[in-house]
C-alpha cells in the first residue's frame, strides 16, 4: 500500500476539494464544473459524491482560466488544451523511442 508521502508526491492524486481547487486556480466552482462538462478535467468522486482534483488537473484548469480571461471561448480553450496535451505526449513518446 502506498504511503501518505507517495500520495502527496503523486501529481494525479485527487487531494483537493472543489472549494480549495477553485481558490487555488482563482476561478469559481461553476468554472470547474464547466471544465468537467467539457471533459477537460474529470474529477475523482469521493464515496460521498464530492469532486476531488489533482495538481495536474489544477494546472489544466489554471491554463483554461488564463485563456478564457483573454477572451477565448471555453469550448475552444478545452480543445486547445487537449491538443497541447496530445502533442506533448507524442513528443515525449518520440523522445523515449529515439534511435541511439
Amino acid at each position: 500500500m502506498a504511503g501518505s508521502d507517495d500520495m502527496l508526491n503523486d501529481d494525479h492524486y485527487p487531494a483537493y476539494t472543489m472549494g480549495r481547487a477553485a481558490d487555488i486556480v482563482g476561478a469559481s466552482q461553476d468554472f470547474l464544473r464547466r471544465l468537467g462538462e467539457e471533459n477537460l478535467i474529470v474529477p475523482f468522486r469521493s464515496a460521498g459524491g464530492h469532486r476531488r482534483y489533482s495538481r495536474h488537473q489544477l494546472r489544466l484548469a489554471a491554463r483554461a482560466r488564463e485563456l478564457v480571461d483573454k477572451g477565448t471561448a471555453l469550448e475552444a480553450v478545452c480543445r486547445i488544451i487537449s491538443l497541447e496535451d496530445q502533442l506533448e505526449a507524442a513528443l515525449q513518446h518520440n523522445r523515449d523511442h529515439e534511435c541511439r
